[in-house]
């Protein structure tokens, strides 16, 4: 059975904006895992938004059903980012995800459609992509833990899903890396922009987006960066994610494929903020380029020259980021 919902997401702006959230939903006659898939939680990252349109037509078609279990599809996550085809509408809907009381944007109004969503199902599959070349990787939670950041009791499922997914590198160490970045920025002069902005990137709630959310709330999910945002083969990346994903839940009858043995595993270890529009790389970096300690990443405004400060890896470098945000992550080799 098939449920498709418009749940209501007003602006208070006077820019014309969505005013609903689409998703669609299957329930199966069988009880079976509760999924959630989200595509286009940032607004110019269409693979997982593609990757759904497929497989909702393939449903219809009647060229695989879901006999277990319930799951729900939203293609775009972010309607007002997607229709501005960037990748924020006011402010990064992936950050400081939570219910509004008194909602201030339109991220704000979606997150409230959002988290009763994510409330409702078990496990989660967040499709992204990034800014520049790689290969793809999923990024998971951390390891069972009762501490105060990120308790977490199902690592091992989380860990089974993320290497379903097929991508070659795992990635772990989001929050508490981000926890260090909002320390250091609290304490940092303000830049140049919005009382509203310094805000958010300033509470240490603002690292939990969708995954960190279903996690304080029982569940487990991954975020697969499928591929650079313009690259054709990461729809076909996030589309057999989604496949593997059902097949390993049970919730499809179609066996789960064969996955790479050999997976590297990293560990984000620190983040650098752009503290400045004149801040710019020393070279175009790609996710994963390897660098020495020592070796120069990019230059400040001031001249100043920002070095790794160990050997590792460049993560997530963002030549757009905007001041006061992260710029580029550093990440090493779990040991």
């Amino acid at each position: 059975m098939t449920e498709t919902s418009k749940n209501s997401a007003f602006s208070v702006t006077d820019t014309p904006h969505p005013t609903h959230l689409h998703t669609h939903t299957f329930h199966s006659l069988a009880p079976g895992p509760k999924l959630l898939v989200l595509g286009a939680v940032h607004g110019n990252e269409v693979c997982g938004a593609k990757a759904i349109a497929q497989l909702l037509q393939d449903i219809d078609n009647g060229q695989f059903s879901i006999e277990r279990g319930t799951v729900t599809f939203v293609p775009v996550t972010n309607p007002l980012a997607h229709q501005l085809k960037q990748r924020t509408g006011d402010r990064n809907l992936n950050r400081n995800m939570a219910p509004s009381a008194i909602p201030q944007d339109f991220e704000d109004r979606i997150a409230n459609v959002l988290c009763p969503l994510l409330d409702a199902h078990e496990v989660l599959l967040d499709l992204h992509s990034f800014h520049t070349g790689g290969r793809p990787f999923v990024m998971i939670g951390p390891q069972n833990n009762s501490g105060t950041l990120e308790p977490f009791s199902k690592a091992a499922e989380e860990m089974q899903l993320a290497l379903g997914t097929g991508a070659p590198r795992i990635v772990e160490g989001w929050l508490d890396t981000y926890a260090r970045g909002v320390q250091r920025r609290a304490a940092a002069p303000v830049p140049a922009g919005s009382a509203r902005a310094q805000t958010l990137v300033t509470n240490p709630n603002y690292g939990v987006g969708t995954t960190e959310y279903m996690r304080s709330r029982g569940g487990y999910g991954v975020t697969l960066e499928c591929g650079q945002h313009d690259d054709p083969q990461a729809v076909q990346v996030a589309r057999h994610a989604i496949l593997q994903t059902l097949a390993l839940l049970g919730m499809v009858s179609q066996p789960m494929e064969a996955t790479p043995v050999d997976r590297e595993i990293l560990r984000l270890v620190d983040v650098t903020d752009r503290d400045h529009a004149g801040d710019s790389f020393t070279r175009e970096w790609r996710s994963f380029d390897a660098v020495k300690a020592g070796e120069v990443i990019g230059t400040r405004y001031s001249g100043a020259e920002v070095k790794a400060p160990h050997d590792g890896f460049v993560v997530f470098p963002n030549p757009r980021a905007e001041p006061g945000q992260e710029w580029f992550y550093m990440a090493q080799r779990r040991s």
